[in-house]
């Protein structure tokens, strides 16, 4: 009798306690449409569009071609020792056109081992790119 009696006193009391850390619940559907603000270089350049409209089968498309705008962008860091946000975040149409030329006709399971590559160059420079972003202020 008494474990049942514990059990129920327990559920009382946590009740409450879930209740407090349950994120709270709005009704409000509102579409908020201001553009999202970042820590760091707020004036980033737009994505082009067909990454947002893409297909969420091809999304690995939108993947290749941000990894290597990342890539590319860091290897600009590295090269001019700059972290200003014009180096870190430039316009896309370099890398567009990268992607266009290079990738766009792979399969996904070639565009799966190009981004290996690109995420091995990347991480091999990965430490200098912060700390030159770090001492700038700008990471």
């Amino acid at each position: 009798m008494r474990k049942p009696i514990l059990a129920v006193m327990l559920a009382a009391l946590a009740g409450p306690l879930v209740a407090q850390t349950s994120p709270p619940i709005s009704n409000d559907l509102t579409v908020d449409m201001s553009p999202q603000q970042y820590r760091i270089c707020n004036d980033r350049p737009a994505r082009p569009t067909w990454m947002d409209e893409i297909n969420p089968r091809e999304a690995y498309k939108a993947r290749t071609l941000m990894d290597l705008y990342e890539l590319r962008s860091w290897q600009a860091i590295k090269e001019t020792g700059d972290c200003n946000c014009d180096v870190r975040f430039p316009a896309w149409d370099a890398a567009s056109a990268e992607y266009e030329e290079r990738f766009q006709a792979m399969s996904q399971a070639e565009q799966t081992q190009a981004r290996r590559s690109i995420a091995e160059q990347r991480d091999n420079i990965s430490r200098e790119v912060q700390d030159l972003c770090e001492a700038q202020d700008n990471w």
